[in-house]
């Protein structure tokens, strides 16, 4: 199995980035595929995650309405659409996978113990 993230780099206040999660070695079926990230000095944090077998998802409280998680099984790649970014979205962005996943709710952001496989991340800066 292995994830790997794309997308990230450096944009304005306000603007827009998508990130890419591109899985292998393993089809999207009923996984759940998360989208964490970690800012300097800080813990890693759930941003969003998606369980693809319903399309059901989730994100986190400062990430609502501005951030979109997304699903293309024919690709095997979950994206992460994020508009009016703040300097304060700035972190390094991994996406994870846990295949065997339980029953699906919001408390999946803090459950990063739960996802068995990570990428290697990409940075995303948005200076102030």
């Amino acid at each position: 199995v292995q994830l790997v993230e794309s997308g990230g780099g450096l944009v304005q206040t306000g603007g827009s980035l998508r990130l890419s999660c591109a899985a292998s070695g393993f089809t999207f079926d009923d996984e759940i595929i998360g989208w964490f990230r970690q800012a300097p000095g800080k813990e890693r944090e759930g941003v969003s995650c998606i369980r693809n077998s319903d399309n059901s998802r989730y994100y986190e409280d400062s990430v609502k309405g501005r951030f979109t998680i997304s699903s293309d099984n024919a690709k095997n790649t979950v994206y992460l659409e994020m508009n009016s970014l703040k300097p304060e979205d700035t972190a390094v962005y991994y996406c994870a996978a846990d295949l065997s996943p339980g029953p699906f709710g919001s408390w999946y952001l803090a459950w990063l113990y739960e996802f068995e496989f990570w990428g290697q991340g990409t940075q995303v800066t948005v200076p102030s």
